[in-house]
């Protein structure tokens, strides 16, 4: 055996009893078009600043889509409106503008663009750190009293335009829900 496959075996075997003691919060959530069939899914872990996501979907138009974290876990009406708007700050005085790029924002909900293969899948991994699960280090808390959803759009956000970036209607939308 080479030196530097044993040392990377040793350095895996060092990591691995850290990393499996550490168990990050999960979430999950699928995913429903506007026709109510199934369309993906998300998890979610939590750690010390923010959260990771990931999404894989199906059944979606090729091409960049918008992904927001909505205010209210409630994905109940064909056009996901009854989600809200964007998580944000608690107080109206205290919320930040829509967009990644907009010198003045973000807002608690803004996330990356998920691109959508010619196949309708698509897959991605993001990390917000403006959130938490329940409000660590003063982010937005995702499980508040009416949790929240995550959004896609039927097109690109721009990350800069009000009040959501151009990203258009809501092509797809999934309740968060504490892993068990």
């Amino acid at each position: 055996m080479s030196v530097r496959p044993l040392a990377a075996a040793t350095l895996l075997a060092m990591l691995l009893p850290a990393s499996a003691a550490w168990a990050a919060p999960e979430a999950r959530a699928v995913f429903h078009n506007n026709d109510g069939a199934a369309a993906g899914a998300a998890t979610l872990h939590e750690g010390p600043a923010g959260v990771l996501l990931r999404i894989e979907v199906e059944g979606l138009a090729p091409g960049w889509h918008g992904v927001h974290f909505h205010a209210t876990g409630d994905c109940s009406d064909e056009k996901f409106m009854a989600s809200g708007g964007h998580i944000n700050h608690a107080h109206e005085a205290d919320k930040a503008p829509h967009g990644l790029l907009n010198p003045d924002g973000p807002d608690f909900g803004d996330l990356p663009n998920l691109y959508v293969a010619a196949d309708g899948t698509g897959k991605a991994e993001m990390f917000s750190a403006l959130v938490s699960f329940d409000g660590a280090g003063d982010r937005a808390a995702l499980f508040d009293a009416d949790g929240s959803a995550i959004v896609i759009h039927e097109s690109a956000d721009d990350h800069l335009s009000q009040p959501i970036g151009g990203a258009g209607a809501r092509i797809a939308c999934a309740v968060l829900e504490r892993a068990e």
